[in-house]
């Protein structure tokens, strides 16, 4: 019986020790083995046994990608303006074994070097282009860090600058110059649109006199060309009384009559001369005639 109790225990026992060196390593991650305290294997993804009592998990890695905000580092420009910038980092681990054997605390150590990367590049760049050159600086950092991290098993694939800091002052005369900046272009834009409205204007009454013009002118045309058919039927109606006139043959009395109206006409007392024919005792005998003729007509009827 003791013995059958000492067996089961002894067969407790190792399955507890089996149990403790079955590992499953999951998809993101890596395992660093280490057996009698020295490197011995990078286990990836799956199921692994290590050897009891000499082997051990030095170190889980994750495989993912690690995103650094740092805290805002105080850097000096070229023209000596104290500013604060903070960068974030997107690096991965691509080498479990250096970024475990390579440098004591990988992290620390990479935020050490993206701030002395940081204050050499602005160091040599002035406030203004600190400001307008964030693309240039980030392609710097990260080409600097990318190559600077390779020994730990760390690729850098991006570097940015999160926010640019420079003193109150600094902000202060910033603020004024894009004020006067854009003061200066509403009045250059208010000029213009005064010159464009100035100028549409301008064209706007030259259209309209011309309009005008040409109105007035071809009313005149169209006034003219009245007239000038109003007289056309004028004269065409005298030349057809003449026609008339002179295929009906008329006598001599009748042209008398006719110059008697004429003359009537002329002494209607608006004309200042008149002008006596030289037959005018013809047309008295020719007068004297007619009144017997109608005196006569009379005395016929009764």
């Amino acid at each position: 019986m003791p013995y059958i109790i000492l067996l089961i225990v002894l067969l407790v026992l190792l399955a507890v020790v089996a149990l403790t060196c079955m590992r499953i390593v999951p998809q993101p991650q890596a395992y660093i083995i280490e057996r009698l305290g020295s490197y011995h294997a990078t286990w990836r993804t799956g199921f692994h046994m290590m050897a009891p009592f000499i082997d051990r998990v030095a170190n889980k890695v994750s495989l993912k990608e690690i995103v650094l905000d740092f805290d805002p580092q105080p850097v000096i420009t070229k023209d000596n303006v104290t500013m604060q910038i903070d960068t974030v980092v997107y690096c991965q681990i691509t080498d479990p074994k250096l970024y475990t054997y390579g440098i004591e605390n990988p992290l620390s150590a990479l935020e050490n070097l993206t701030a002395t990367t940081l204050r050499n590049i602005i160091g040599d760049l002035e406030l203004d282009e600190t400001l307008t050159s964030r693309d240039t600086v980030n392609t710097q950092m990260r080409s600097i860090v990318d190559e600077a991290t390779d020994p730990w098993g760390i690729k850098v694939n991006r570097v940015e600058l999160k926010n640019i800091m420079p003193p109150r002052d600094i902000q202060e005369s910033m603020e004024k110059q894009m004020r006067a900046e854009r003061d200066r272009r509403e009045t250059i834009l208010q000029a213009e649109g005064e010159k464009k409205a100035a100028i549409l204007r301008a064209e706007g009454e030259k259209e309209a006199v011309i309009l005008r013009s040409n109105a007035k002118k071809e009313a005149m045309i169209a006034e003219a060309e009245g007239q000038a058919r109003a007289m056309e039927r004028v004269y065409e109606a005298q030349a057809y009384g003449i026609r008339a006139i002179n295929e009906a043959g008329p006598d001599k009395a009748y042209l008398t009559m006719e110059g008697y109206k004429a003359l009537g006409q002329l002494a209607d007392g608006k004309a200042t001369k008149l002008i006596v024919p030289s037959n005018i005792q013809d047309i008295a005998g020719t007068l004297a005639s007619l009144g017997e003729v109608l005196g006569k007509e009379p005395e016929k009827k009764e």
